[in-house]
């Protein structure tokens, strides 16, 4: 539907039906073509306009065109902005969010031209929008390909860095432990000397587990693989997390009732568990809970993960801690990055919990907002896939640290209580 001839100012006179111009600017979809009058007001309206913006053209001429604005662009003066713009430097051009008739968002780029008489009077504006959100996501879907490319030639090179180092120094630590060793032997009857090298024994194989830490990280470490039952090895873990949970702390078990095995080496795996549930409980303070959850998830051959497709347990654990901004879950797996104070972290505890989940196959994967927690997925390969059949019950079994340290039982783990 065409405006009136009243609706427009003399010179803004309605094309007919039967106008070429009219038949070509209503033949062109992929752009919103249209005429504002001089306060704003929409004074015609093509076939592009009402396909990707929802409005009849008997909707919406004689509305003023910040009806096409968010709420935010309206209260800032955007509209307005745009038009004197046009007016007074002959063209206003920009991409920003705009508004459908049914209140979703799309992508625009806007290009606000003026319409003058010969005399130079202005008349009205001629204004033309194209819904850009398709190339704007796929941008960004390239943006973030390209960021997963980055961090992991990043973490690859520290990787290699790093673990050739350890390598080299787990050779000379190994060679100052067995001298030690021999020291220890020849001075049983002198207290004061063997207490020195005992201290230095321990400095040693505090480095020693250090140096293991960073060949974990670039995956350079000796795994004994085995097929485990993740449940059954959380429950076997239950005192020693509630200890090093401590009181303050409520730890939760979610289970499925079956769950296909995966190939990891346990005493690994449980020490990666173990520095997860500690940087949990230094991330609480003041008490909260730990959340420990494990279920299948079939991957895609596109997942942004980068692992191949198939079926994959997941096990997470997620806290209700401080959480962290952006920036620090970027460099979170970063060997020796560390938020806690001097003397109370190496920086190397995600970093070892990447190198084992990598060199079993699978990927570990962060998430964390500031003031709402951290949760961390450790996705493995399944081996012989199992599915859960519909109408199984999840089982979910606290932890009750306050009240003793109980031990569960497999079945009720499981679900079959």
């Amino acid at each position: 539907m065409q405006p009136s001839e009243a609706a427009l100012p003399a010179d803004l006179k309605t094309l007919s039906r039967e106008d070429p111009l009219h038949l070509l600017l209503n033949a062109v979809t992929d752009y919103a073509i249209y005429m504002l009058d001089s306060t704003g007001k929409v004074a015609s309206w093509n076939a592009g306009a009402e396909r990707f913006k929802g409005y009849s053209s008997h909707e919406i001429i004689g509305r003023h065109f910040s009806a096409f604005y968010t709420a935010e662009d309206r209260g800032s003066g955007l509209p307005a902005t745009a038009l004197r713009t046009a007016e007074t430097e002959g063209k206003f051009e920009a991409e920003g969010w705009r508004v459908r008739k049914d209140g979703t968002r799309f992508w625009a780029h806007v290009v606000i031209d003026p319409i003058r008489s010969r005399d130079g009077e202005l008349l009205g504006y001629a204004k033309i929008t194209r819904d850009l959100s398709e190339r704007r996501l796929a941008q960004q879907r390239l943006d973030e390909t390209r960021e997963a490319l980055f961090q992991s030639q990043k973490m690859e090179a520290i990787g290699q860095l790093t673990g050739g180092v350890a390598h080299d120094f787990n050779n000379l630590l190994t060679v100052v432990m067995g001298s030690l060793e021999l020291v220890q032997k020849r001075l049983r009857e002198d207290p004061l000397s063997a207490r020195l090298v005992e201290n230095a024994m321990q400095a040693a194989q505090r480095g020693a587990t250090l140096t293991q830490r960073m060949l974990a990280f670039a995956r350079r470490q000796d795994l004994k693989p085995e097929v485990i039952d993740i449940p059954s090895l959380v429950l076997g873990m239950n005192d020693l997390l509630n200890h090093s949970l401590g009181a303050n702390i409520l730890l939760n078990a979610h289970f499925p009732t079956t769950i296909g095995p995966v190939r990891v080496d346990p005493n690994q795996l449980e020490m990666a568990m173990l520095n997860l549930a500690v940087n949990a409980r230094d991330a609480m303070p003041n008490g909260g809970s730990v959340t420990i959850t494990a279920h299948e998830e079939m991957l895609g051959d596109h997942d942004k993960l980068g692992l191949k497709e198939g079926r994959y347990a997941l096990l997470s654990i997620a806290d209700d801690g401080v959480g962290m901004d952006s920036a620090t879950l970027v460099r979170a797996l970063e060997p020796f990055f560390t938020t806690k104070g001097v003397g109370k972290g190496t920086g190397l505890g995600l970093s070892m919990v990447h190198g084992v989940v990598e060199q079993s196959g699978g990927r570990l994967f962060l998430e964390s907002r500031v003031g709402e927690g951290t949760t961390a997925s450790l996705f493995f390969p399944i081996q012989r896939p199992q599915r859960r059949r519909p109408g199984d019950p999840w089982t979910k079994v606290p932890f009750h640290p306050r009240r003793g340290r109980r031990r569960l039982g497999a079945a009720q783990y499981r679900g079959d209580a």
